[in-house]
């Protein structure tokens, strides 16, 4: 397995980089195409989901549990 490759996305104006997984980021990529939305809007949907968490990860595993979720029909 490969690892992490860093990319940067834009959350509401502002850049910031995330380290997924090559398999990630093509979850991700599918997901966003699944959905009818750019990437980075995908992002920033599951990063406002984070943020209202008591404790909140940080977003790398925010997304990665979220396409675990998706993945298993519960997102």
């Amino acid at each position: 397995m490969a690892g992490p490759i860093k990319r940067s996305v834009t959350i509401a104006g502002h850049e910031t980089s995330i380290s997924l997984e090559p398999v990630f980021w093509d979850a991700l990529r599918d997901a966003a195409d699944g959905l009818d939305l750019p990437v980075n809007a995908l992002v920033a949907q599951i990063d406002a989901e984070r943020i209202e968490a008591d404790d909140p990860p940080n977003l790398g595993s925010a997304i990665r549990v979220w396409l675990f979720l998706r993945a298993r029909g519960e997102a």
